[in-house]
């Protein structure tokens, strides 16, 4: 399947940083601060490795940082906002004044959010696309952030998958432009891993490309996730290759950024996918 370009013109926005459509595909590295993350929790919880950690993705290609201090793995307890500021603001304020690449915060609270963006963050990845917290848009517009609009669900049925996935992010983008967040600070995430099984999670990705009808870059967050488990029967330390497979074909269906763990391997895998459906040529 043929991958649509982006207008040349276009570019995402989050404060003073911009980053190009359609000349390459950007890498976000995941940076969890929690005890209880699927994946990695309880090894970055200390100030000293999470820095260390943080600039050791950007060495290794990561063109954002993405601080999470919420797990929000299946089943996950919701953290009150002291305690979610706590794990993330002191973070935010040390990485802020030396790191070169823009600082996203994955949250679903506006006060965690402004807290974050007061201390140097530049962009908010909301799992539930503004339509839990009524104030997050309004925070992210005041500070012009750049904002990841997620699908999320609560539970697995749907008319029409992808069709369903559309109405809920256009609904998401009302209340942020409504709110005053311009268009070139939003890119929209269908939401791989929340509110779907695994057949669901495997048709998103399929029809990744219809997402480009809403005109905006798109992020993709597939790392190491249980689709690739459930799929190859591995556990999550395990699941590099199939995550792989999952940012090429994404690329190739119009993911812009993709959100990872493994920022060096799906570095070189975007960059060698970018050779094919982009014409990229070292």
């Amino acid at each position: 399947m043929a991958r649509e370009r982006k207008n040349t013109g276009d570019v995402f926005h989050c404060k003073h940083y911009e980053f190009p459509m359609g000349t390459r595909t950007y890498i976000m590295g995941i940076l969890n601060v929690t005890p209880d993350s699927f994946s990695d929790g309880g090894k970055y919880q200390d100030m000293e490795a999470a820095v260390e950690r943080a600039w050791q993705m950007v060495e290794e290609g990561a063109d954002i940082i993405d601080i999470g201090g919420e797990s929000t793995r299946p089943g996950f307890i919701p953290l009150d906002v002291e305690t979610e500021s706590r794990r993330l603001v002191p973070v935010v304020e040390r990485l802020a004044h030396d790191l070169k690449v823009p600082i996203s915060i994955d949250t679903t609270k506006a006060v965690v959010a402004k807290r974050a963006l007061e201390a140097g963050a530049h962009l908010i990845n909301d799992i539930w696309g503004l339509q839990r917290d009524p104030d997050l848009a309004q925070v992210s517009a005041a500070f012009d952030a750049g904002v990841i609009l997620m699908h999320n669900s609560d539970r697995c049925s749907y008319q029409d998958l992808m069709g369903d996935i559309i109405i809920f992010l256009c609904k998401s983008l009302e209340i942020a432009q409504g709110a005053g967040i311009k268009r070139e600070n939003i890119a929209l995430d269908p939401g791989i891993g929340f509110g779907k099984d695994l057949s669901q999670n495997l048709e998103t990705l399929r029809r990744l490309q219809e997402l480009q009808a809403l005109g905006l870059p798109i992020l993709l967050g597939t790392s190491r996730k249980s689709m690739v488990g459930r799929v190859l029967n591995l556990p999550v330390q395990d699941r590099v290759e199939g995550t792989a497979a999952t940012v090429a074909l994404g690329i190739a269906y119009g993911a812009d950024f993709v959100r990872v763990h493994d920022v060096q391997a799906m570095k070189r895998v975007a960059v060698m996918t970018d050779a094919v459906v982009r014409g990229n040529l070292p």
